[in-house]
């Protein structure tokens, strides 16, 4: 709100100017001052100056209603602003699988508006290129995912391990390979299901990006059947004879949903799982308060 007019306010309220000085903190001549210059900028006289202080004119009445209505304007203006740096300092916006978000993330995310009832919190579910994209363009501050094999050190972000997870294979009751001890050779008999194909413009995020889709790395993937919902591969699953390849972490939650894990004649490969976030946010304590919510929320189901 403009000085002149808090100073103003201040003369109108103590009935003097030398109470109007001491209530705005000022000098008394310099609020004498600024008191002469702000008739001259009205074109009214505002006082009615006597012996024992001042009384408003009619004109002065008139600035002095408009001038508390613009002083609560003012205020509940910036209470109205601290509101919403507080919901968006505490707010989350965060990007996972969906099987992340079911393990530990979900629940993170409950406890944390409980505690925090007018936080905004933003989640994107796809797959880990979807998330990088959105991290990248700063539609996220962070994502939980695998790691990704061949990401560029040009995307400028860091990975956080969490944990390292196996991989399961995964087929509806009654396929033809459940009941013995399966090989890589007798799986890739079958259509297999991949929820994290990359689509062309995430060939941006990999050191092989100046080649050409069919020679890189970038798509030697071998599926049948591919969706960014998980949702859609499980159902495609259980009505056919397709292979799912997913982290071992969702047995369960898949055998609810009526698939059963294949027994392999060799230990599946570890994979890490972490918090991707950009290396110019590390160290920035919103940042780093989300990651040990992270960490901690997955700490309480995933294995180390």
């Amino acid at each position: 709100m403009n000085k002149m007019l808090r100073q103003f306010m201040a003369v109108a309220e103590a009935g003097t100017m030398s109470g109007g000085a001491t209530a705005a903190l000022v000098s008394q001549p310099s609020l004498t001052v600024n008191m002469r210059r702000l008739e001259e900028t009205m074109g009214v006289p505002l006082f009615i100056r006597t012996p024992r202080g001042v009384r408003l004119t009619e004109y002065g009445e008139t600035l002095y209603q408009n001038a508390r209505l613009m002083q609560r304007l003012y205020d509940n203006t910036l209470k109205a602003l601290e509101r919403q740096r507080q919901r968006t300092e505490e707010g989350l916006r965060i990007g996972s699988g969906y099987s992340w978000w079911s393990l530990f993330i979900r629940d993170m995310v409950v406890d944390h508006s409980k505690r925090h009832p007018g936080a905004r919190i933003y989640v994107s579910l796809g797959n880990q290129l979807r998330c990088m994209d959105l991290l990248l363009g700063g539609d996220i501050s962070m994502f939980v995912a695998h790691e990704i094999e061949g990401l560029s050190h040009n995307t400028g972000t860091e990975l956080i391990p969490l944990m390292q997870v196996g991989a399961g294979y995964f087929v509806r009751a009654g396929h033809p390979l459940l009941g013995r001890p399966c090989t890589m050779a007798d799986i890739d008999r079958f259509p297999m299901v991949s929820t994290a194909v990359p689509e062309a413009r995430h060939q941006r995020f990999f050191e092989t990006w100046t080649q050409t889709l069919a020679d890189s790395a970038f798509d030697q993937q071998h599926y049948t059947f591919a969706s960014n919902s998980l949702a859609a591969c499980l159902d495609y699953v259980e009505h056919t004879d397709a292979v799912i390849n997913h982290t071992d972490v969702m047995a369960r939650e898949f055998e609810r949903r009526g698939l059963h894990r294949l027994s392999l004649t060799d230990p599946a490969r570890k994979r890490t799982v972490g918090i991707y976030v950009l290396r110019e946010r590390m160290g920035e304590q919103r940042t780093m308060e989300t990651i040990t919510l992270l960490k901690q929320a997955a700490a309480t189901v995933l294995p180390l």
